[in-house]
């Protein structure tokens, strides 16, 4: 049943800066910690994190959701999600405090999905979803270059297209690019490795005692990238931890907006809070 949600503004003490925060409150034991992806504003795009927020209140969970330093509302500087281990155990502690929860599950998409398996067993999070994680490296010294992707995330998008009979039209009507596709083929023949942060996320994920699904839109470029390295040998001892799971909805949709997908992310968030 829908209960009544009162949404209130903070600012939380990091260090010398504060965090802009938004808290949905509600009368449940259980919380959830929303951490913004990529340099998303709390609201996240189109306001999807806002709406997400008041659905799982509605529900009777609190949901807090901030801006990292440096982005949005929030004071210092924005040093990329690698540098964002202050600000999760900062709000993990504050919405203890604040809604007097007995746990905390925090739910992140995307690098925001990586930074809480990196940092949120020393936060003391109790539980983690971890959505379309990030393991793609940039593919040089600049964060403005376009990042590499795994050849096996190349491959598994263009078996898609292959698949699909409206390739061969769109080919030969010119909407396809040719020499796009022969330079994405030659990109999907490579052999390679895992990249190092992909790896340093599966040590991490390794050390991860608490439930922790991870969920994945099938068709997006990140999730592709992160099930590449998800099913190579280098992760075989995570993927036989119990307290992982992976569930895959059939959706390009990096941030689940649409409508199907919104419900999808909702229900599996709602599960995993009523069984912390």
């Amino acid at each position: 049943m829908d209960r009544d949600v009162t949404r209130s503004f903070h600012a939380i003490l990091c260090g010398s800066d504060r965090l802009a925060a938004t808290l949905d409150s509600a009368t449940g034991s259980t919380a959830l910690l929303i951490v913004s992806g990529g340099n998303e504003i709390r609201s996240g795009a189109h306001s999807g994190m806002a709406q997400l927020a008041l659905r799982i209140a509605e529900q009777g969970f609190p949901v807090l959701r901030y801006d990292r330093r440096g982005i949005g509302e929030s004071t210092g500087q924005n040093n990329g999600f690698l540098d964002s281990a202050k600000e999760i155990a900062a709000a993990a502690k504050f919405l203890r405090q604040e809604q007097a929860v007995q746990q905390v599950i925090a739910f992140g998409n995307c690098d925001a999905a990586t930074a809480l398996a990196l940092f949120g067993p020393d936060a003391g999070i109790d539980g983690y979803i971890l959505a379309n994680p990030w393991v793609i490296e940039p593919s040089g010294e600049s964060e403005a270059e376009e990042p590499t992707i795994s050849s096996a995330a190349i491959r598994s998008r263009y078996w898609d297209r292959i698949k699909n009979p409206r390739t061969i039209v769109d080919l030969l009507s010119g909407k396809i690019d040719f020499k796009k596709l022969l330079k994405g083929l030659k990109q999907a023949s490579r052999s390679e490795e895992n990249s190092a942060l992909s790896m340093r996320l599966r040590d991490a994920m390794s050390r991860l005692e608490k439930d922790s699904p991870i969920l994945l839109s099938k068709r997006d470029t990140t999730a592709r990238a992160f099930l590449a390295a998800w099913n190579s040998p280098d992760f075989a001892p995570v993927r036989n931890k119990a307290v992982i799971s992976v569930d895959m909805l059939d959706s390009a949709s990096h941030s689940f907006a649409d409508f199907d997908a919104k419900s999808w992310l909702t229900e599996k968030i709602l599960d995993s809070l009523r069984k912390a």
